[in-house]
């Protein structure tokens, strides 16, 4: 049977996920952790059995050959049957919108786009290249986070530059975490049974790193992500929107390069800075009891609301609020707390639909802003996405 291996590699790992072509069922998903370090963790699932390897310093290169090498050697597949490997890639610009079957020339394009996301696309890269060396005669495809918002209205997508700056070098938002939007909001409205065009949404992605997007008439309208991943809300060591004026003056107080700050804007700030504990959300809610903690926690939904608030406005209201990503689909509490500060927009929770934690309506039958639970599934998308390239 013929099947799709997605990979999604970031700086310390790489997770993937075989599918089968025809009914895009999920085959087989594994993990590599911990790479370049000690303890490195491989880790594959397959039906209801599991297999577990720890090394010490596991290159990328040797993660890759060990994912083809251990599906082959639990007979999971045949490297003849995988038809195509597909790479999640953050920042596309505007030049690629949709499912790109990758070669040289569009790898070193990747590369080009590395200023809107640093910490992303050159690991993405390396990866679809290593990928080519481990399986040289199966096309390698990328699906790009950005693609998404390449469709936003001007007035929303470019900065209060000299416009001729903007159109010089690309300067606008390019949004990010778009495949997840763009399947959140197909999928909410499969779920209400309705017409994307027809309807007004707001999406929560809400994880490690966390985005709004607005989306209108079918089409993305606003997101909270700009030029790079790092702006809009906080985020777990991200800091979200920061006045630009900080950077110089960080730089003179602390006596580091620009790109020095920029690292700790993306590495050290968020959840993290604010709380000087912990990047993970389960710990900050653990021990909000803590000042910073606590004050980290309320940074976080502040921001959340903020941005629904302005989307709310800009729509001129909207027909649904959807909460996804690992934050958003795994925690009542928070989903509770955010709808509590937006009751002033009409937005009523269903407390025991929310604490139910399943996918789907959960707000009540008065509100006037549905609420949804609908998690999140950017590996099926891209399956998606590339088998429309394929036919």
């Amino acid at each position: 049977m013929p099947k799709i291996l997605l990979m999604n590699a970031g700086s310390s790992s790489v997770k993937w996920k075989l599918f089968e072509l025809t009914d895009e069922s999920v085959v087989a998903k594994g993990l590599v952790e911990r790479m370049l370090a000690p303890g490195s963790k491989f880790e594959i699932k397959y039906g209801d059995q599991t297999y577990q390897e720890i090394q010490d310093n596991l290159s990328y290169e040797k993660a890759a050959e060990m994912i083809i090498e251990k599906i082959q050697e639990l007979e999971i597949t045949s490297l003849a049957d995988i038809k195509c490997v597909g790479h999640r890639v953050v920042a596309g610009g505007t030049k690629f919108t949709q499912a790109t079957k990758m070669d040289q020339a569009a790898i070193k394009e990747v590369l080009a786009l590395s200023d809107h996301a640093p910490l992303h696309n050159p690991m993405e890269a390396k990866y679809i290249e290593l990928m080519q060396q481990v399986m040289p005669d199966t096309p390698q495809y990328a699906v790009f986070d950005s693609q998404f918002f390449t469709q936003m209205p001007e007035e929303n997508a470019i900065f209060s530059l000299p416009y001729e700056l903007t159109q010089k070098y690309g300067i606008r938002r390019y949004g990010e975490h778009g495949i997840s939007h763009e399947y959140l909001a197909q999928k909410t409205a499969d779920l209400l049974e309705k017409p994307l065009a027809d309807l007004k949404l707001i999406t929560l992605h809400l994880g490690s790193g966390s985005s709004v997007s607005a989306v209108k008439d079918g089409k993305a309208f606003a997101s909270s992500m700009g030029f790079t991943p790092l702006t809009g809300l906080t985020m777990g060591t991200r800091a979200g929107d920061v006045d630009p004026s900080i950077v110089p003056f960080l730089m003179k107080k602390l006596n580091k390069t620009a790109d020095e700050v920029l690292e700790l804007f993306n590495q050290k700030s968020g959840l993290l800075g604010l709380s000087g504990y912990s990047d993970d959300m389960r710990d900050i809610k653990a021990n909000q009891a803590d000042q910073r903690c606590k004050l980290a926690l309320d940074v976080y939904l502040n921001k959340i609301v903020s941005y629904v608030g302005s989307y709310f406005a800009q729509l001129g209201g909207a027909d649904v609020l959807v909460f996804a990503g690992g934050i958003g689909e795994n925690n009542p509490w928070l989903r509770a707390d955010v709808c509590q500060r937006l009751a002033c927009l009409g937005v009523q929770l269903d407390q025991e639909l929310n604490e139910a934690n399943h996918e789907g309506v959960i707000s009540t039958e008065t509100s006037k802003v549905k609420v949804m639970l609908v998690p999140t599934n950017e590996e099926l998308a891209m399956v998606q996405q590339i088998k429309a390239q394929l036919d």
